[in-house]
């Protein structure tokens, strides 16, 4: 989830402009090292964009890592990927998340016989996915939460971290498009105003019954958690016994997963509550705060236009401080060894803030490159009436998947579908569902998406593996979706 920063429609380089992301993308799924395929996607786009010259384009790609901090967005969500950091080390040394364990297993334990049942599972994974599709007013707000309170649990009972991942993934975007009373909602309401609709709002709300993609990711994830029935790469992680595939390199490091309390230390839940619920709770607090002048006073307006980067910015800092004193007030820490801890901690976050950058040089590169404009003008010359919506859900889904940014793909498509729909007397709602729809693919699965990214963050798990193993189960709903957008189509036609 990206705000959109829109390149010059003309400035596109035609099919030149699928390279890098194409390149990136593929290069990653095949050969699991993320870094060096996207470094290789960055470098050739840049050669592309200095005219075919290899040496100015290898400079000009230094140049681009450096243009990714101008974005207050991007060095926003970067530093709060090293303070996350922070705040899970600090949780792990107090004693809350053991305690935190303890006490959801004594639970568990008097609802199920045996301490490992099926039924201990199934709630766990059901509740947090409700967890994450209840905490729709921000996507990393939703993942966070998730990744951070749930997986010392599903770790207890052998959950692969895979598919902590791909509920946490699965559950945070596709809750904040269908339940829109959040910044999503204003970003896409101000695309359509932009658009001439009359009551942008309402459509918003409209296109909610119509946005099938989001709603077969959920209505999927519920099977899958109760039946157990996996496909693909997931049922291999199923299969093999272990947390992490053999050679996984998870993106939340060691320096942070391998720290335990004192054996003196109690281990007390509410050591864990206590600042992460300061965390959640002071996030939608902080997004009215930001929005608060153009809300115009008005709360609810304020949290729609909040900025969610620096929300959760400050909301994790603040859950810090919180948690610092906490537990200097108990006696378990020194603030200098906590200080410590916090820095070695947020070095654990190096390789995903260095993933970050380049996912974000690779974004930018693509606006640049008018990737998005170019799929959209192709898609436009095998339109007829009964195709609209179809073809442009799959037009927004392989823009969304090479981009890594819904938002961008929002506003490409939304001025799009809008003018098609109203020149060809389609349904409105439908053409813009299809749009949304096919954004929240990209958000849900493209390796270079920053909610895909985060997730494997939260879920301490291998990248890679978390899209290789969620991509079945994208690419399933992407196509149930886009049938149903035909059938629509047709129908509407």
């Amino acid at each position: 989830m990206r705000r959109a920063n829109l390149a010059d429609p003309a400035a596109t380089f035609g099919l030149l402009s699928l390279a890098p992301p194409v390149l990136a993308i593929g290069l990653a799924l095949v050969t699991r090292q993320v870094f060096v395929s996207l470094l290789a996607g960055i470098w050739l786009g840049f050669i592309i964009l200095a005219g075919g010259n290899p040496i100015s384009g290898t400079f000009d790609t230094f140049d681009g890592f450096v243009a990714v901090f101008a974005s207050g967005y991007n060095t926003h969500i970067i530093i709060f990927t090293l303070l996350i950091g922070a705040l899970i080390g600090l949780v792990q040394y107090s004693g809350g998340v053991e305690g935190f364990v303890q006490a959801l297993l004594g639970r568990l334990d008097k609802m199920d016989t045996k301490a490992r049942s099926r039924g201990q599972r199934i709630r766990v994974e059901l509740l947090a996915l409700a967890t994450g599709f209840l905490l729709f007013i921000e996507s990393n707000i939703s993942i966070l939460t998730v990744g951070t309170v749930y997986r010392p649990i599903t770790d207890r009972l052998g959950v692969p971290r895979e598919k902590l991942a791909y509920i946490t993934d699965s559950s945070s975007s596709p809750s904040c498009i269908l339940i829109p009373f959040n910044a999503w909602g204003a970003y896409i309401a101000a695309q359509l105003a932009i658009q001439s609709v009359q009551n942008p709002f309402g459509l918003v709300l409209e296109t909610i019954a119509f946005n099938f993609y989001p709603i077969l990711v959920i209505l999927t994830l519920v099977f899958v958690i109760i039946s157990g029935k996996d496909f693909g790469p997931m049922k291999t992680a199923e299969r093999r016994g272990t947390l992490l595939r053999e050679g996984a390199e998870p993106m939340m490091g060691g320096e942070i997963t391998a720290i335990t309390p004192p054996d003196a230390t109690p281990r007390r839940a509410i050591n864990m509550f206590i600042p992460m619920g300061v965390m959640i709770i002071l996030m939608p607090v902080f997004m009215i705060y930001t929005g608060w002048n153009d809300g115009a006073g008005n709360a609810f307006k304020a949290l729609q236009n909040g900025a969610g980067e620096k929300a959760v910015l400050y909301a994790v800092s603040a859950a810090i401080l919180v948690a610092m004193f906490m537990y200097r007030a108990q006696g378990l820490s020194s603030f200098k060894n906590m200080i410590d801890l916090s820095l070695k901690s947020m070095g654990g976050m190096l390789p995903l803030a260095l993933l970050m950058v380049m996912a974000f040089a690779l974004g930018q590169l693509c606006k640049d490159l008018g990737t998005g404009y170019f799929v959209a003008e192709q898609a436009q010359r095998f339109l007829s009436p009964a195709l609209v919506p179809m073809i442009i859900f799959l037009s927004a889904c392989f823009i969304a998947f090479a981009m890594g940014t819904s938002w961008t793909t929002f506003a490409i498509m939304i001025a799009i579908a809008v003018p098609l729909a109203v020149e060809l007397d389609l349904s409105v709602s439908l053409c813009v569902a299809a749009a949304l729809g096919g954004g929240i693919f990209g958000d849900h699965c493209s390796p270079i998406s920053d909610t895909s990214i985060i997730s494997s963050m939260a879920t301490a798990n291998d990248h890679i593996d978390h899209i290789r193993t969620q991509l079945p189960y994208a690419l399933l709903c992407g196509g149930l979706a886009a049938l149903f957008y035909l059938i629509a189509g047709i129908v509407a036609a």
